[in-house]
């Protein structure tokens, strides 16, 4: 969740470890308050552009409402729809939840009616695009932050091809923090 250098917020409302949510709001002077479910992981992600970490216990909406009163002005929601109610309550009037993860496998909102469902004012969108969606110099711009480190993506866990099943299980039981690699040899 993020909150620009005025009185706002970002909140990348993500409980997964990745980075780039939490550093791109950062580097336009943002504000970001990131979440995961194991204490032990605050730290890295403070040293990955959080500057509050959050130990997300099923309901967060009250502790980022503890630190940014009226809510966060922006959210990136990654788990999925089990989590989206909260991070709405997490969402300041006028702001913007960005709903692009699906890390719960939890697909849809059981009977969805969107006027008792979204808190009143709070907008919600949807992300599954792609590289290519973006503006070319945008891309390049996150790539050049991350050629040269000012972007750290976190720490990569490499896995060889032979070995996805086991990588498939620590990212399902949450054993891993920052980014998942299964290298394929010999194509």
């Amino acid at each position: 969740m993020c909150a620009p250098a005025r009185p706002s917020s970002c909140a990348a409302a993500p409980r997964p470890s990745g980075s780039p949510p939490r550093r791109s709001p950062r580097t336009w002077g943002s504000i970001v308050l990131s979440t995961t479910r194991q204490a032990g992981r605050a730290k890295a992600l403070t040293e990955h552009g959080a500057d509050h970490v959050l130990v997300d216990t099923g309901r967060i909406s009250d502790d980022v409402r503890s630190i940014v009163p009226g809510g966060v002005d922006a959210a990136v929601e990654l788990v999925g729809t089990p989590t989206l109610p909260d991070t709405l309550a997490a969402t300041r009037v006028h702001g913007t939840v960005c709903f692009t993860g699906m890390l719960s496998n939890d697909w849809t909102v059981p009977d969805f009616y969107p006027i008792g469902y979204l808190p009143n004012g709070v907008r919600l969108t949807g992300y599954g695009g792609e590289s290519t969606d973006l503006p070319a110099a945008v891309l390049q711009d996150c790539l050049d932050k991350i050629a040269d480190g000012r972007i750290a993506l976190g720490p990569p866990q490499v896995y060889r091809l032979e070995e996805i099943r086991e990588a498939h299980s620590d990212m399902e039981h949450n054993r891993s923090v920052g980014k998942l690699v299964v290298r394929i040899d010999n194509l």
